[in-house]
């Protein structure tokens, strides 16, 4: 399924106080990604979610003290969390209290819960980069010019290290990710709302992340992404499939992120940004009941 083009929103159910949906907003507007400017994606987002609900935004750090006032939160560009994992930890618990929806919901398997699904999937033998997370297994890892060694909690590259020779200390095990660098021919993103896929976006240029393009995906592509999502625990959300496409062209998972994706709205057409807000609205109002 694909994000629909049909969806009539101008409907408002109210709440049992004959009001409309109020929601929580969670964003680090001044947070800096090379890259991406996060704050114009999310003021534009909110600039449209408003015609639906009555809406705030927060700052994450806030999120727990503040979503018990509101009928729903919605995750958006808050920034890796391991800047701030005791916040995070209270805003879960505490949306677990109050049985607050969140979206995200807080039940993803990939970003969301750490790199160790990497590790996973590998051993499954399922199509993502070699990856491994202890001494014992880096033999495991196939030859390659030159090795990532990253924090298994980490994000936007930080800890990120490259070395000739694939190595972990023993007493470091569970903790980094090894992989080979591929020399890949492009990376390529899909994006998701709940199970709908909505767009690609990739990035002709390897050394050039985030300049990014439309891309016309196949039905092989397709079908690569939607197995991952398929294979997340993630009940609603917003989810953005990173691959990247190999020398043998097939394409090799890279990422999962199902907390907070930087969406690149922006450089995606009109008409396809527009099916996306709809989308989304539709989503967020569906886990209001």
């Amino acid at each position: 399924m694909t994000c629909p083009s049909a969806p009539t929103l101008g409907y408002l159910v109210s709440t049992a106080a004959g009001r409309r949906p109020s929601v929580l907003f969670v964003t680090d507007l001044a947070y800096e990604a090379r890259g991406r400017r996060y704050c114009d994606e999310d003021i534009f987002l909110t600039s449209r979610l408003r015609a639906e609900f009555d809406l705030a935004l927060c700052h994450p750090r806030d999120a727990a003290a503040l979503l018990g006032r509101f009928d729903a939160t919605v995750v958006r560009n808050s920034g890796p969390v391991l800047h701030y994992p005791r916040e995070y930890a209270a805003f879960r618990d505490r949306a677990g209290e109050l049985g607050t929806p969140v979206y995200n919901a807080l039940d993803g398997s990939g970003d969301m819960a750490g790199k160790q699904y990497l590790v996973d999937l590998a051993r499954a033998g399922l199509p993502v980069i070699p990856t491994v997370d202890r001494a014992a297994d880096l033999h495991l890892l196939p030859p390659a010019a030159s090795y990532a060694v990253k924090p298994k909690l980490g994000a936007d590259s930080e800890g990120l290290r490259f070395v000739e020779r694939p190595e972990l200390d023993p007493a470091e095990d569970g903790t980094w990710l090894v992989q080979p660098r591929v020399d890949f021919a492009y990376e390529v993103s899909f994006y998701f709302v709940d199970q709908d896929y909505c767009y690609a976006l990739y990035a002709p240029h390897p050394d050039r992340r985030w300049v990014l393009e439309p891309y016309e995906a196949t039905g092989t592509d397709l079908e690569f992404a939607r197995s991952f999502v398929a294979w997340n625990t993630l009940s609603h959300g917003i989810q953005r499939v990173d691959a990247c496409r190999a020398p043998g062209g097939e394409l090799l998972l890279v990422e999962l992120e199902d907390l907070n994706p930087y969406l690149s709205l922006d450089l995606v057409p009109a008409d396809v940004r527009e099916l996306f807000v709809t989308r989304l609205t539709a989503a967020v109002r569906g886990v209001l009941g």
